[in-house]
């Protein structure tokens, strides 16, 4: 694993069991076995719906699009200001696990 996860990994752990595992050119995240984000290309994103999607457009974010053909709308990027302050990622990861669990 790179370190990007590492870093992802280390500031969530707290959070309860946060796993990775490889999927295809990416890796999965799993908070307590809900899935709830993918890194790939040292870039995090992390599972939306209408309402929370609305804060990472603010930032200018993007949905995942592993391919030309293919656009994952519910997962956006985390912008990096946020990855790099704990609290406000911690309440992010937790945001986007609570909207799976509900989805």
């Amino acid at each position: 694993m790179d370190s990007f996860i590492n870093f992802i990994l280390d500031q969530s752990h707290d959070l309860g069991k946060v796993k990775c595992k490889k999927m295809f050119s990416s890796y999965g995240l799993y908070l307590n076995d809900i899935f709830f984000g993918i890194v790939n290309e040292g870039r995090l994103y992390i599972k939306t719906n209408n309402v929370t999607r609305k804060k990472f457009e603010a930032y200018g974010m993007q949905p995942f699009a592993p391919s030309k053909k293919q656009v994952l709308k519910n997962y956006y990027e985390v912008p990096i200001e946020v990855i790099e302050d704990l609290f406000k990622l911690k309440n992010w990861i937790l945001e986007s696990v609570r909207t799976t669990h509900i989805s």
